[in-house]
């Protein structure tokens, strides 16, 4: 194997820069896997930075590869003895562009990025969880510490993030107030949400009580969200904001209004992710995807994606088992 088919880019752009080719495959070497890749998920970070904005900046030859998260199958283990041998299936996410991406056949990842698939998930559900389900732990669990008796708004709750977010909430007790379209009321419910506030409706900062923290995966670049959030935090609450850029006076903002206010940036955590998977398993935790498409309509997704109007997560089917 010297060659795969990947999805690149040479240049930032629309979705149209995406293209379909034959690229040369990549090399494992140090404590890094091999892995065939069989779905991989499509995240707003990939659209941001094909634009240009995003993980860009990192990018030092072209054409790249993009995609963080992905599910397959162990070809190359780090070594001899390592848990995860050739043939176990896998998954995690990588950190484009500091690693290969995943909208391709095989792609490399250090061991600290992949966990065993959870056994009840295909490979496309598997795939949808990582980078989503990661963001929206470290944003409740470790951030805001999601705890009883704690109030907890959420943004865009029906979303990639947003789903996971919502249900570990609930899960660690908080009561959860989600915002989303009419439609996703009643899936916002399913999911954990003791409150559903329609933002299409009117101002969401009317609709609800004070809260204790506000998990914002919207900020500022939809109407102002992110300011309007800080409005219904109690004195001294938690902000958090998730979409890089998204709102560039938060602090400033915050520290006038008497709240605290963070942004938070995901890494690859297998640890984690390994927890998360036992809440998958157990049936604490559900993974929701809105569509499948194969590799080739990469565009597609990301027009999808860039819609803001998916419900959970978009991925690409790569190949077969």
């Amino acid at each position: 194997m010297t060659t795969m088919r990947a999805v690149t880019m040479a240049a930032p752009g629309g979705p149209e820069v995406l293209e379909t080719s034959e690229v040369e495959a990549p090399t494992r070497v140090n404590a890094e896997f091999l892995i065939k890749v069989i779905a991989a998920g499509v995240n707003p970070v990939d659209a941001k930075t094909r634009a240009g904005h995003g993980a860009w900046a990192g990018v030092t030859t072209t054409p790249v590869v993009l995609g963080n998260d992905f599910s397959g199958i162990v070809v190359e283990a780090p070594y001899e003895s390592h848990p995860l041998q050739p043939g176990t299936e896998v998954y995690g996410m990588g950190m484009v562009p500091r690693m290969s991406g995943a909208y391709a056949e095989y792609l490399t990842v250090t061991a600290l990025s992949v966990a065993r698939k959870p056994p009840s998930l295909s490979h496309v559900e598997a795939a949808a969880v990582p980078l989503a389900a990661l963001t929206a732990w470290g944003m409740v669990v470790e951030t805001a510490k999601a705890h009883e008796g704690q109030r907890m708004l959420i943004h865009a709750g029906a979303g990639g993030v947003g789903h996971f977010a919502v249900q570990f909430a609930s899960y660690f007790g908080a009561h959860v107030i989600a915002t989303g379209s009419a439609r996703n009321a009643a899936f916002l419910t399913e999911l954990g949400a003791a409150e559903v506030v329609d933002y299409t409706a009117g101002p969401f900062e009317e609709a609800i009580d004070p809260v204790d923290v506000v998990i914002d995966l919207v900020g500022n670049a939809g109407g102002d969200t992110g300011s309007r959030s800080l409005a219904v935090l109690r004195p001294g609450a938690l902000y958090v904001n998730g979409p890089t850029g998204s709102f560039p006076t938060m602090s400033a903002e915050a520290e006038a209004l008497g709240v605290r206010a963070t942004g938070f940036r995901v890494a690859p955590d297998a640890a984690t992710l390994s927890i998360v998977t036992r809440l998958i398993e157990s049936g604490d935790v559900r993974v929701f995807v809105d569509r499948v498409l194969p590799l080739e309509e990469a565009a597609e997704a990301h027009r999808l994606i860039e819609s803001g109007h998916t419900r959970g997560k978009i991925v690409l089917a790569v190949a077969d088992v």
